[in-house]
C-alpha cells in the first residue's frame, strides 16, 4: 500500500483506491459499534440498577475515556503513523460490546465504559488522520464521505439493534455485532494506507501545540458539533413537548436531520473539490443557521422537521472540513492537529447535551435552538481557516 504515496498523478486522482475503501470501512465499523451500543443502554442501566442520574454519570465516564485517550492517540500517530494506531485501537474496540454486556457490577461496568469511550475515541483520531493521508495521496477530498460512512454505520447499528435484541437476546446481539465489526476490520486490514512517521517525530516529546491554529479549528469543530448534539439528543423532545407532535412524528426530526446529513456527506467531497473548503464551509454554515432558526420559530412540527433537515444539510460537512484543515496545518503533524480538533469537537458533544437540558428546563427548547446560531456565526467568522483543507484538493479550486 505504500505505493499509493508515490503513485503517479493519474492514480492519485482515481475515484476509488484500496486505501480509500479501507478507511471507509474503518469509519463504518466505528459508527456501527457506537450505533450498536445505543439500544443496549436501557438493559445496561436495568442490569446494574442505575437511576437516570447514575446512568448520566456513567455516560460521562464514556466521555472521559474518549478525552483521555484521544490526545494519547494523536501522540502515537506522530511516532508510528496512523496505520499502526488505527489497527491497534480497532482490535481493542472489538471485545468491548461483550464486556459491557457481561459486566456484573457498577465498577466493572464503569471500567468497560471508560475503555469503550477511550478506544472508540482513539480509533476516531487515528482513522481521521489516516483519511487525511489518503486525501493527500489521492489529491482529492474524501473526508466528508468517510464521515458519511460513520453516519451510515451508526444508522445500521442503532436501526437493527432493537430488532436483533428482540430476536437473539442482549448477549446474542453483542456476539453478532462483534462478529460483524470484526468482518469490517478484517476486510479493511490489508488495504489500510501506510503513512510512515517523520524520522524526527520519534525523538520529540509529546506536547500540546503552541500555535493558535489547531485550537481555532478545534473551536470551529466544537461550535459545529454543539448544534448537532442538540438536534440528536433533544430534537424529538422539542417536537413532542413544545410542538405537540405524535410519538411517530417526533421521531422524524432526528430521521430528517440524519438522512440529509448522510446524503450531503456523500456529496460533500465533490462539492469541496469544486468550490474549495472556504466557500463550502460558508454555504454549509448559512444552511445550518437558516435551519436552526426555522426550527425554533416553526408554527408546527412539520415546519420544525423541515428546519432540522436544512440543519442536517449544513452541519454535514462543517466538521469534516475542520478535520481536513487540522490534518494539513503547515509544520504540524496530522495526528497532533486532528487530536486537538477531535478532542475539542467531541467534548462539545459530551458536555452540551446536559447543559442544554438544564437551560431548556427553564426557558424551553425553542429559545435554545434560537440561540445556537450564535455559535455558527463564530464558525462563519473563522471560515477563512478552511482553506487549509484545500491542501488535499490540489490547492482548492
Amino acid at each position: 500500500m505504500d505505493s499509493h504515496v508515490n503513485a503517479p498523478s493519474g492514480v492519485r486522482r482515481g475515484f476509488l483506491t484500496r486505501s480509500r475503501a479501507a478507511v471507509s470501512l474503518l469509519f463504518l465499523m466505528n459508527g456501527f459499534v457506537v450505533g450498536c451500543w445505543a439500544p443496549k443502554i436501557p438493559d445496561f442501566a436495568e442490569r446494574l440498577g442505575l437511576s437516570k442520574f447514575e446512568l448520566g454519570l456513567m455516560i460521562i465516564v464514556f466521555g472521559v475515556g474518549s478525552l483521555v485517550m484521544m490526545p494519547i492517540a494523536g501522540a502515537q500517530i506522530a511516532r508510528h503513523g496512523s496505520r499502526v494506531v488505527v489497527r491497534a485501537t480497532a482490535v481493542c474496540v472489538l471485545p468491548l460490546l461483550l464486556a459491557l454486556t457481561l459486566a456484573p457490577n457498577v465498577i466493572t461496568g464503569a471500567i468497560a465504559l471508560f475503555l469503550f469511550g477511550g478506544f472508540i475515541g482513539a480509533m476516531d483520531v487515528a482513522m481521521n488522520a489516516n483519511a487525511v493521508s489518503v486525501e493527500q495521496s489521492m489529491r482529492r477530498a474524501i473526508m466528508s464521505s468517510c464521515h458519511a460512512f460513520w453516519s451510515l454505520g451508526g444508522l445500521i447499528g442503532s436501526g437493527l439493534g432493537g430488532i436483533v435484541i428482540a430476536k437473539l437476546g442482549i448477549l446474542g446481539h453483542a456476539q453478532l455485532a462483534t462478529l460483524l465489526a470484526a468482518i469490517f476490520l478484517a476486510l479493511a486490514w490489508p488495504m489500510i494506507l501506510a503513512d510512515p512517521p517523520h524520522p524526527d517525530a520519534k525523538k520529540e516529546k509529546t506536547r500540546l501545540p503552541m500555535v493558535p491554529l489547531p485550537w481555532l479549528l478545534g473551536l470551529m469543530a466544537l461550535f459545529s458539533m454543539v448544534p448537532e448534539g442538540a438536534v440528536l439528543d433533544w430534537g424529538a423532545l422539542y417536537l413532542r413537548q413544545e410542538m405537540n407532535a405524535s410519538v411517530a412524528l417526533s421521531g422524524l426530526g432526528f430521521a430528517a436531520f440524519s438522512a440529509t446529513m448522510a446524503i450531503m456527506r456523500f456529496a460533500g467531497d465533490l462539492v469541496r473539490d469544486r468550490l474549495g473548503g472556504v466557500k463550502t464551509l460558508r454555504v454549509c454554515t448559512l444552511f445550518a443557521i437558516a435551519g436552526m432558526l426555522l426550527a425554533s420559530f416553526a408554527p408546527d412540527a412539520e415546519i420544525a422537521i423541515l428546519g432540522f433537515a436544512l440543519c442536517g444539510i449544513g452541519i454535514s460537512n462543517m466538521v469534516p472540513i475542520a478535520f481536513s484543515a487540522a490534518g494539513n496545518i503547515p509544520g504540524l503533524k496530522p495526528g497532533i492537529g486532528i487530536s486537538v480538533v477531535t478532542t475539542m469537537g467531541y467534548s462539545g458533544m459530551l458536555v452540551a447535551p446536559s447543559v442544554i437540558g438544564f437551560v431548556a428546563e427553564h426557558v424551553g427548547f425553542a429559545v435554545v435552538f434560537m440561540a445556537l446560531p450564535v455559535l455558527l456565526l463564530v464558525v462563519l467568522l473563522f471560515s477563512k481557516l478552511a482553506h487549509y483543507a484545500d491542501g488535499v484538493s490540489g490547492g482548492g479550486h
